[in-house]
């Protein structure tokens, strides 16, 4: 098996036999991550609580893999309606304006009703 596997703990990776994200030599690949609130085992109930939630599951695996949201160089949101994503465009800018990675954002019926966002990040690892 290439790369190292981090898990974030998250009841999806288990059932469909995934990894938070896969870190690949100075690369660090994060899979499609939902704003599902592993505590307390639910889908919070607005979409900028997902999108907060998603970001915070990213970077805590991006530190584990010895990074961060400002080593992005690509993201990919997955959001349930255009409405909802007005309503998340200030806190994806919070969390990439400084990376300013290459984004695309796409409309899309989610797996779960409750889903409302989900978001991807391709990240590198600082060589000091």
């Amino acid at each position: 098996m290439l790369g190292t596997r981090i898990s974030s703990g998250s009841p999806f990776e288990e059932m469909a036999g995934y990894s938070r994200a896969v870190v690949d030599g100075d690369m660090v690949y994060v899979s499609g991550t939902t704003g599902f609130d592993v505590l307390n085992k639910r889908f919070p109930s607005t979409v900028e609580e997902q999108a907060t939630l998603a970001f915070a599951t990213i970077s805590a695996a991006l530190a584990e893999a010895g990074t961060g949201l400002e080593n992005m160089l690509r993201i990919r949101i997955y959001v349930a309606s255009r409405e909802e994503f007005e309503r998340i465009k200030p806190i994806i800018k919070a969390h990439c304006d400084k990376a300013r990675p290459a984004n695309t954002t796409i409309l899309s019926e989610l797996v779960e009703a409750e889903m409302r966002v989900e978001i991807e990040v391709t990240a590198r690892i600082p060589v000091n």
